[in-house]
């Protein structure tokens, strides 16, 4: 990032994590049982692929409290996520931890990032419009 300032969503590590976690539970769901197909499989894909698409949206927004709204929508999907894979652990559609170990992860990259954006001092964003006299 230049000069510590946010371009897009793109330059965020726990955007990046977080797509990378969202393609593994697709990768994952494949493998359950056929009559999971829409069941636990498709709220699991769902919850895995709102946990960037909030941080994107987040991001996208111009104020600072839009964002951190936003971040707690995506940690919101990290609990319901992180539910959905000890349940499909408890019925034996999943075997190993990498995946919870991944959602940890982004979960505490999230609570950072929410925690420096409440700290960082306000400033005020510029319209992109000028107003006409």
């Amino acid at each position: 990032m230049e000069q510590g300032r946010l371009r897009s969503h793109l330059d965020l590590e726990v955007w990046q994590c977080s797509m990378d976690l969202a393609a593994d539970i697709y990768a994952i769901t494949t493998r359950f049982p056929r009559e999971e197909a829409y069941g636990l499989s498709m709220q699991m894909r769902r919850s895995a692929v709102s946990i960037p698409s909030n941080i994107a949206e987040g991001a996208a927004r111009h104020s600072r409290k839009e964002f951190v709204q936003f971040l707690h929508v995506a940690l919101g999907s990290t609990a319901e996520l992180e539910t959905q894979l000890l349940l499909a652990k408890r019925l034996g559609f999943l075997s190993g931890g990498e995946p919870i170990d991944k959602l940890d992860r982004i979960r505490k990259m999230l609570v950072a990032l929410l925690r420096s954006l409440k700290r960082a001092p306000v400033t005020r964003h510029v319209s992109r419009i000028t107003p006409s006299s």
